[in-house]
């Protein structure tokens, strides 16, 4: 199997996803808010909030992990691809989406779920979002570091599922 067939596109809720780790769009402080960060918050409960708090800041571009709560998940690893309040920029995807891989297989995880990061709340041009995460994805799962057997892409709206299925079709 190679990279491409490694990545599937999904309609739907991150937070319902049965994967080994789910990825959080986070902030540098690791504060749950809104949107992907506010359904893994309300449906995982307390204690990944808790967790977070623990660990406490970390920089841009990087990636921390949790436990997942009371999700199907196992983990949730919290890609900062922005400061709180601040907005996302393509070094920023880029370095947190390659992170967050690193510190999946760092953790044994086989099956990693993205969101479409930054693309609420930080307000990165979604088309953008596909193409560099799509990328820094292929790239990740054609190396030799790579441990993971298959990364989806859980898009909630019908726009950005067509978005990302557009690109990773065109990239086939």
């Amino acid at each position: 199997m190679g990279a491409k067939q490694s990545i599937e596109i999904v309609h739907g809720d991150i937070a319902d996803v049965d994967v080994d780790a789910i990825v959080n769009a986070a902030n540098t402080d690791l504060k749950l808010g809104s949107g992907v960060a506010g359904a893994i918050k309300k449906r995982g409960g307390p204690s990944i909030q808790s967790e977070c708090d623990e660990y406490g800041s970390i920089s841009i571009g990087q990636a921390a992990i949790t436990s997942a709560g009371e999700l199907r998940a196992k983990y949730v690893i919290h890609a900062a691809a922005m400061h709180l309040g601040g907005a996302v920029n393509r070094a920023s995807l880029e370095a947190s989406t390659n992170n967050s891989l690193l510190i999946a297989s760092e953790n044994g995880v086989k099956t990693l779920a993205f969101p479409a990061i930054g693309t609420g709340v930080g307000g990165f041009p979604l088309e953008e979002c596909a193409n560099i995460m799509i990328d820094t994805v292929l790239e990740y799962l054609g190396s030799d570091r790579n441990f993971i057997e298959k990364v989806y892409f859980v898009l909630f709206d019908d726009h950005a599922y067509k978005i990302f299925k557009e690109v990773l079709e065109y990239k086939n």
